[in-house]
């Protein structure tokens, strides 16, 4: 094992997108086998108590990758731009001696406006670096390359699709006609987009399908690469499209699905943000039997197959001596309902949608305490940028970075730790938006979780919700329907309320910065409000006395 603390270690950053928290053998599915998961949680720290900052891919990636809360940074939906300037983990590592490198997806819109205004240009080092969220790009692929009759929904050339053109698959896009299609007993292509056809195997080799393409492109990094770095191997997957290749299709069926962790009671008196995504035609799909019954064996199917890639990517690290020397970080940008609470997608505050699986495997010996151990502790997902930075052995910034390294619980020790933590969503480009009646300004809703009562605030008038997790695991009975539990919503306010004084935006001085510049100004002449001298040393008087130079008015 490495015991070197500082920079000489690698980060393996993976992050797989829309992967629930619950969905992996390790965590206690009673069905899904995940056995290089649990590989990796056996040899590291299984963190069971990990929160994204806003569960939308945009705005979580964002976080992690700025180790910033979304009203910090500003990016707060997807397609938001992440604003020119904005200090990233490139940044941070790059600083500290690591090279910081891109493997797929980041989902960051450039701030081309922001660019332009400072006469960046993407062809330039410092102008691509911000225009991919920071990082070196070695392949980006956002991985959601639809067209319909205005044209391909992310205009950008996308990697992947030029692969599978080079192997053979004909078509301007064939992600969709065959990574994502099936294909019907008439010939006639079955989208993934389809619910109906997630049972179908997607009309792809195996071997070309999205995951393993992007795992022979982190591979092919790592043998080419000289440390120390961070490569961020960034999965489309288990992300819809629910459709995934032989033999995944069928691994699992209807009867490894999962009741849906939901009651009617929900639907009753609902909160008015809660109701508006229940009848949303994504929830009112996910209400279906016949949907989940598809869809979830698909959704299974799909982490099998990121499993299997996470095995191969083991494999590699072990048999060209890079186990021993490579911090592994296994996680996602957020979860997925699944019909759970009357909902598909992410968006609120469950946690399906807002709690996430988090793994880390240190190969240093300070770490072989908590091999194979959990950790419950309230872990933010913006932690991981202070963390690297830590691995990477420079100080955390903590007047930029805002999480919180996780080293400590890594090396078996109990640091002073928060007491909450904090998720926030701005539906303000949703349709909820409008059909609420809401204004873009305060379409934000807030979470609050202290380990025990999960508090939501809506802006726009509207009353909290809240769920006490150790009588109410499955988050069912929202008890602020009533007012039994005011003193506990009040207290949650005052934490949000704390949280929202933080400081987060004196970003260019840090405290160390600011306690340096103290009476600087005095040794530089800056004396003002002296009565006659005598309040400070004579050394900081000492040029303004003795004898004038000259005199220029009447005696």
């Amino acid at each position: 094992m490495n015991t070197n603390a500082g920079p000489a270690m690698n980060i393996l950053f993976i992050m797989y997108d829309q992967l629930r928290f619950d969905y992996l053998g390790c965590a206690g599915h009673p069905h899904l086998k995940t056995p290089n998961f649990d590989r990796v949680a056996a040899m590291g720290v299984r963190f069971t108590n990990a929160y994204v900052q806003s569960p939308i891919c945009g705005a979580s990636r964002m976080c992690f990758y700025t180790g910033r809360y979304a009203s910090s940074h500003g990016a707060q939906w997807n397609g938001f731009p992440l604003r020119v300037g904005e200090m990233t983990l490139g940044d941070h590592l790059r600083k500290a001696g690591m090279d910081c490198w891109l493997i797929g997806k980041t989902h960051m819109k450039v701030d081309a406006e922001g660019m332009a205004r400072l006469g960046l240009s993407p062809d330039t080092v410092i102008g691509a670096r911000q225009a991919e969220c920071g990082f070196d790009a070695w392949v980006r692929d956002d991985g959601l390359w639809a067209y319909g009759p205005d044209g391909f929904y992310d205009e950008k050339r996308s990697p992947y699709n030029e692969y599978l053109k080079d192997r053979g698959y004909p078509g301007d896009n064939p992600w969709a006609d065959f990574a994502n299609a099936g294909i019907n007993d008439d010939d006639t292509m079955a989208s993934g987009w389809i619910f109906e056809n997630a049972d179908k195997p997607a009309n792809i080799r195996e071997e070309d399908s999205e995951t393993p393409w992007l795992t022979s492109r982190a591979i092919d990094f790592m043998d080419q690469a000289t440390g120390p770095w961070c490569a961020h191997v960034s999965y489309i997957k288990p992300h819809w499209p629910y459709i995934v290749p032989a033999p995944y299709h069928d691994m699992y069926g209807p009867d490894h699905v999962m009741p849906p962790v939901r009651d009617p009671s929900e639907r009753e008196d609902a909160h008015p943000v809660y109701d508006v995504h229940m009848r949303g035609k994504v929830g009112a799909a996910f209400q279906q039997e016949s949907v989940r019954n598809k869809v979830i064996p698909a959704y299974m199917g799909l982490i099998a197959q990121c499993d299997d890639q996470l095995g191969r990517l083991l494999d590699h690290l072990e048999s060209s001596g890079q186990m021993d020397n490579t911090m592994i970080v296994l996680t996602s940008d957020h979860g997925d309902y699944l019909g759970d609470h009357w909902l598909g997608e992410k968006n609120l505050f469950h946690d399906p949608s807002v709690k996430i699986p988090l793994i880390i495997y240190d190969p240093r010996n300070r770490a072989d305490a908590t091999r194979g151990t959990t950790c419950e502790a309230l872990v933010e997902s913006l932690d991981l940028a202070a963390t690297f930075v830590d691995a990477a052995g420079a100080a955390v910034p903590d007047h930029i970075i805002e999480g919180r390294s996780l080293q400590p619980w890594l090396d078996g020790d109990t640091p002073n730790w928060r007491d909450y933590v904090i998720s926030e969503y701005d539906y303000s480009a949703s349709p909820q938006c409008p059909q609420l009646g809401v204004s873009p300004r305060d379409a934000r809703l807030f979470m609050v979780f202290d380990g025990r009562y999960k508090l939501m605030h809506a802006e726009g008038g509207f009353r909290p919700m809240l769920f006490d997790l150790q009588k109410d695991p499955d988050e069912i009975t929202d008890l602020a329907k009533s007012d039994s539990h005011n003193a506990v919503i009040a207290r949650l306010y005052d934490h949000l309320a704390e949280w929202g004084r933080r400081m987060s935006q004196r970003v260019t001085r840090s405290d160390k910065d600011i306690e340096a510049m103290r009476g600087r100004s005095l040794r530089k002449g800056i004396l003002p409000f002296l009565v006659d001298g005598s309040e400070v040393p004579e050394e900081l008087t000492e040029r303004y006395r003795g004898s004038a130079k000259a005199r220029y008015t009447e005696s």
